[in-house]
């Protein structure tokens, strides 16, 4: 089973369509009980970092998500959900995250000459690792973006992919079995549904 944390913020249509393309063994679900007995975890995101961390505790979710990683069972973050798992975000204030991987989240800057928020396409730069998420997928491959912050973790060896926009940022992550992303994978056609398919077949 594949469970979708549904903490009132996420893209979890998209996401939950995605999913099922692949198989039909996935539910979208707040209950703290879903996520204790589910396969794979997945926790999307859209919206503000303070807001959605607030949602998840004010629904009982940290704990659950926390103990869930923690089971080495493979775990997906997306957009927001990649920035949660972070130490803390610099967005409208200075504001705790699970703390799952050290690093901040932090704004893009105007002065580099870009708009913000990042939306639309942009590729994807391997940084060297053989993230089994990335099988099949085109090297360089495009991939939809839609955000103001970028995660900057402590430990670079995380990093499966940066991407540049006025400067390179970290795009994908991978640590045991945590996987996350900024981009919208479920949003970018083929070469995006590559990676949820290879994330489903874990």
């Amino acid at each position: 089973m594949i469970t979708i944390v549904d903490y009132g913020m996420g893209n979890l249509a998209s996401v939950s369509n995605a999913i099922k393309r692949y198989t039909d063994e996935a539910v979208v679900s707040s209950m703290p009980d879903d996520i204790k007995k589910t396969d794979k975890l997945i926790l999307p995101g859209v919206g503000a970092f303070k807001d959605a961390y607030d949602e998840i505790d004010r629904r009982g979710l940290i704990n659950p998500i926390l103990d869930f990683i923690k089971s080495g069972k493979p775990f997906l973050g997306v957009c927001l959900g990649l920035q949660l798992l972070f130490t803390k975000s610099f967005e409208d204030g200075e504001h705790k995250g699970l703390d799952v991987i050290k690093g901040d989240v932090i704004s893009f800057q105007k002065d580099k000459g870009v708009k913000i928020p990042h939306m639309g396409w942009n590729n994807l730069k391997p940084e060297g690792s053989n993230c089994p998420l990335l099988k099949g997928v085109a090297e360089q491959a495009y991939m939809y973006f839609v955000h103001s912050y970028y995660v900057v973790p402590e430990d670079t060896s995380v990093i499966v992919t940066t991407t540049d926009y006025g400067s390179k940022f970290c795009s994908m992550i991978w640590k045991d079995n945590i996987y996350a992303m900024q981009f919208h994978p479920e949003k970018s056609q083929e070469q995006g549904l590559k990676i949820i398919k290879n994330f489903v077949s874990l």
